[in-house]
């Protein structure tokens, strides 16, 4: 039986181009793998405790992690700056070494005006 002169080169580029995108393929899965791995939630065994006190009869609630503020249960607005100091909406001018400073400033400034409650977001 003859055998055309392109049926071998032909053969060995799809042998080639098979070994080489299963090479690829295995590549990415062991690149991947550890990406994958990290995203996996972190159990912890305890939660991180609230920071919380009472300032001038208001109730004010302080997650160290998340940063987030809460003064009679209702959320305050936190942002951080570049600095590592922490402003909020109710007196944007100024900044605070930390949460719980900006909460009871926040509570100076609103005196016993309650903060709004958030609006949900609609997307």
């Amino acid at each position: 039986m003859y055998a055309s002169p392109d049926a071998a080169p032909f053969t060995r580029r799809a042998f080639l181009r098979t070994a080489f995108t299963a090479a690829v393929l295995a590549g990415t899965a062991a690149a991947v793998a550890p990406v994958l791995r990290a995203r996996r939630p972190r159990q912890t065994l305890t939660p991180a405790p609230l920071s919380e006190e009472t300032y001038r009869g208001r109730h004010i609630a302080v997650d160290p992690v998340s940063a987030s503020v809460r003064i009679d249960g209702r959320p305050l607005h936190v942002m951080r700056r570049a600095d590592g100091s922490y402003l909020s909406g109710i007196n944007h001018f100024e900044s605070y070494g930390t949460p719980m400073e900006l909460a009871r400033a926040a509570v100076d400034e609103l005196g016993t005006t309650q903060l709004a409650l958030a609006a949900p977001h609609h997307g």
